[in-house]
């Protein structure tokens, strides 16, 4: 199993950018996808959910209204489109796997950096 980030970079408060993951080698329907971001000095967090059952998904207050994540389980893509972004949305950015089984493993990409900054 691999999760590969890309789309991060640098931009304007107030731009959009949209981050992708691959995530080759597991069963969508087995897991939950999540992105979490982390910033200098600051403990990762859970920025966005969507379930691999039912779709649903959970977002983080800070970036309700403006982020949107999405799959596409027959390409095994992870989507976050974020919107009206802020300096305080600067991090890096991971893309997240969590099984619903034990018997199964958790897994991490590597992260894409996110700059919000004019």
């Amino acid at each position: 199993v691999q999760l590969v980030e890309s789309g991060g970079g640098l931009v304007q408060p107030g731009g959009s950018l949209r981050l992708s993951c691959l995530a080759s080698g597991l069963a969508f329907s087995s897991y939950a996808m999540n992105w979490y971001r982390q910033a200098p000095g600051k403990e990762r967090e859970r920025v966005a959910r969507v379930s691999g059952r039912t779709g649903s998904t959970v977002y983080a207050d800070s970036v309700k209204g403006r982020f949107t994540i999405s799959s596409d389980s027959a390409k095994n893509m992870v989507f976050l489109q974020m919107s009206d972004l802020k300096p305080e949305d600067t991090a890096v950015y991971y893309c997240m796997a969590s099984p619903y089984s034990s018997d199964l493993l958790t897994y991490w990409g590597q992260g894409t950096q996110v700059t919000v900054s004019s």
